[in-house]
């Protein structure tokens, strides 16, 4: 009986192959999302946020402030 060696490598290697695609599919997602997450933390403020400063600030009064709130919500 004769074993052909390149027809057993290539047996493993397409093994790996099925375990390593998954994986490195399952990283990238990964990735993405906790970039995505990590963007919202930085830059521009929420509408909300905007509201909550402008209250502070005295630009707007309690009942503009509660009535704007109610619009976003």
């Amino acid at each position: 009986m004769h074993m052909d060696y390149g027809q057993h490598f290539m047996g493993f290697g397409g093994g790996f192959m099925w375990f390593f695609w998954p994986i490195l599919i399952a990283l990238v997602i990964w990735a993405v999302i906790v970039l995505a997450k990590s963007d919202r933390g930085s830059g521009t403020p929420t509408s909300r946020e905007i509201l909550d400063q402008r209250y502070a600030n005295g630009e707007i009064d309690s009942d503009t402030y509660e009535q704007m709130k109610r619009k976003l919500e």
